[in-house]
């Protein structure tokens, strides 16, 4: 029995990977079997994503470029767009959807940077780090605790958004 190919060959699929992408994950790619990965250092405005869209497959992007409507009716092959980060807003996802254009993204790509951020700045703010360090700077060494805490035994409540 004779089987037949149905998927794309990966040498053919075009990637435009926008954002600093990184060179790992280029890497990766090109391991992978994709030979047309063209990485691009910064976001892009409308205009240039229309001009650098034409004949791509997949679309990486960050938070600053925006896919918009316009974009994705002027992309011709594409079938994704990956935002590696954690939302989606930047991109048009109605019409990605009318257009069948699946859209992915990282959700969980930071949260433990920014859970150790929050710690960090918990400390800095508690102590009062910041105004000792201006102090320094200025050079006074500011002895007193006065006002400076330990975050030990103390209730901390966080809002944040994502």
């Amino acid at each position: 029995m004779k089987t037949t190919q149905t998927s794309y060959p990966r040498s053919k699929i075009k990637i435009l990977l926008l954002e600093n992408i990184s060179d790992s994950a280029v890497e990766e790619l090109n391991a992978s079997g994709y030979e047309g990965v063209k990485r691009l250092s910064g976001a892009l405005g409308e205009a240039d994503l229309i001009r650098e869209i034409k004949g791509v497959h997949i679309l990486g992007v960050r938070s600053k470029t925006r896919v918009t409507e316009k974009v994705l009716e002027k992309a011709d092959k594409l079938l994704a767009v990956g935002a590696f980060c954690i939302g989606v807003n930047q991109i048009d996802l109605k019409a990605a959807t009318e257009k069948g254009v699946a859209v992915f993204n990282a959700p969980y790509s930071n949260t433990r940077s920014v859970a150790e951020l929050v710690v960090g700045l918990c400390v800095v703010l508690i102590r009062k780090i910041a105004d000792k360090n201006a102090a320094a700077h200025r050079g006074v060494w500011l002895k007193d605790a006065t006002g400076a805490f330990e975050l030990r035994g103390k209730t901390l409540g966080i809002v944040g958004y994502g």
